[in-house]
């Protein structure tokens, strides 16, 4: 039978007053005898089974490269080896290195392809034939939503990678789905006024946009942030998430009088457009007497790097990046910095951050059930992780904190440091209402067990 869960009352991040500090609530200790009954793939060994499912080919086959690297070391901090790298920073103190429940961690990995039906198929193999009793992974919002929905109805939990879209929080929201990574909403109230204040309120911008879900909110998110700034939207192109030659797209930008060209492109497809635009000389053009600019709303070290010094100068927003400095993200870089002889990128730190976030869960509820594991993870507030206060909301299961502004070094001093912090927006300024215009339709609905 499927479980209902209640909905906990939760406290609210608590920010001190004359103190100047904050506060989080406690995380809250399950009883597994709730969730005593029978649910899919329960493990009745000394080891539980997580599936990975990253883009191991295609255009986000690097970022799917860094996840699978963060998902083995977040497998060997919490089976006790290495240096527990955020397990000695995170503000849930119920993971002791031990496993998960006292089974041993084990994986298996799937190649998503970046492709919705390749990724569904490797995630219903892992779960049917590998006995994983979560999924996670992912640098693809298609394939995200395809794969939560493919979880909901199995009756396991999906713990999303790297997806951007709206639609994965919003219209296409599931019960047994949860986000860490940020997304487009926030990425356009993150960056709007940071843009108005470098390029002024009188732009006419011109989007190239990513041909899926992803592409289409983020261009949404970034029209609608800065048209309310007093921007102007020129043209809105739709361009094939399997190109790679983008020359044909940025021509017409040239003949009209876009004064901004905006990126809507992630990955490979990024880094191919923007070396494009740059060799047509966009970037040494001046239009309506200003100087053209090139925009990348949603950016990685890894598309940094792959750019080159084409990035120099363009702003973008991101989840997070290595150079913070707090706690959280000194450890983590620390541990995958000895592992892998290079800094993780933000695709990295969301994967090894939501397989930490599941297994705490676990340890929380006292069960693998995943109506369990959603209980203890709606509403939870948490710090230590490399965000800062973050929290986990009841009704979409988005993350909500603080969100970055980064734009391109002018001066480098190595391959890794490519992009420099500019703003912090406080996560006050990216939250939004359940029912916003933007993550309208859908239904979370309740969590399912499988059994």
């Amino acid at each position: 039978m499927t479980l209902i869960r209640k909905p906990l009352s939760r406290r609210s991040i608590l920010r001190a007053g004359a103190a100047g500090g904050a506060l989080l609530a406690a995380p809250t200790i399950f009883t597994s005898r709730a969730w005593a009954a029978g649910y899919v793939n329960e493990p009745t060994g000394s080891t539980v089974t997580l599936g990975f499912n990253v883009p191991q080919t295609g255009p986000y086959a690097d970022e799917g490269a860094d996840e699978l690297r963060a998902y083995q070391l977040a497998v060997e901090h919490l089976n006790g080896e290495g240096d527990g790298g955020m397990l000695n920073t995170f503000s849930s103190k119920a993971l002791k290195g031990s496993g998960i429940l006292g089974k041993k961690v084990e994986y298996v990995t799937g190649d998503t392809q970046t492709k919705s039906d390749a990724a569904r198929a490797s995630a219903k193999s892992m779960i049917e034939k590998d006995g994983a009793i979560m999924i996670t992974g992912g640098s693809s919002s298609g394939v995200a939503v395809a794969v939560q929905a493919l979880c909901q109805e199995a009756g396991v939990i999906f713990m999303a990678g790297l997806t951007h879209s709206n639609d994965t929080t919003g219209k296409d929201k599931k019960a047994n789905g949860f986000r860490h990574f940020f997304n487009s909403y926030m990425s356009g109230a993150a960056l709007a006024p940071v843009l108005k204040n470098a390029y002024g309120a009188d732009r006419n911008a011109y989007h190239l946009t990513a041909d899926y879900n992803w592409g289409y909110t983020t261009e949404q998110a970034v029209r609608e942030s800065t048209e309310a700034l007093g921007w102007n939207t020129v043209e809105t192109v739709k361009t094939p998430l399997a190109a790679t030659d983008f020359s044909s797209y940025i021509t017409p930008v040239l003949q009209s009088d876009a004064d901004v060209l905006v990126l809507n492109h992630y990955g490979g497809n990024m880094v191919n457009s923007l070396t494009n635009a740059v060799q047509f000389g966009l970037r040494d053009k001046l239009v309506n007497g200003k100087n053209f600019e090139i925009i990348v709303p949603l950016y990685s070290r890894l598309m940094a790097k792959g750019a080159g010094a084409n990035v120099k100068g363009i702003f973008g927003s991101t989840n997070w990046h290595w150079s913070l400095t707090d706690e959280g993200s000194k450890a983590f870089v620390q541990s995958f910095g000895q592992k892998y002889g290079f800094p993780p990128s933000q695709a990295a730190h969301t994967t090894y951050v939501q397989t930490l976030l599941y297994a705490d869960a676990c340890e929380r509820a006292g069960t693998f059930n995943p109506c369990g594991v959603v209980e203890a993870l709606e509403g939870f507030e948490f710090d230590g992780l490399g965000n800062g206060k973050t929290l986990y909301r009841a009704e979409d299961h988005q993350c909500f904190k603080d969100v970055l502004v980064v734009k391109g070094k002018e001066n480098p001093t190595s391959e890794f440091d490519l992009l420099e912090i500019v703003e912090v927006t406080p996560v006050e300024q990216v939250t939004y209402a359940p029912d916003h215009p933007q993550f309208a339709g859908g239904a979370l609905g309740s969590c399912n067990s499988g059994a």
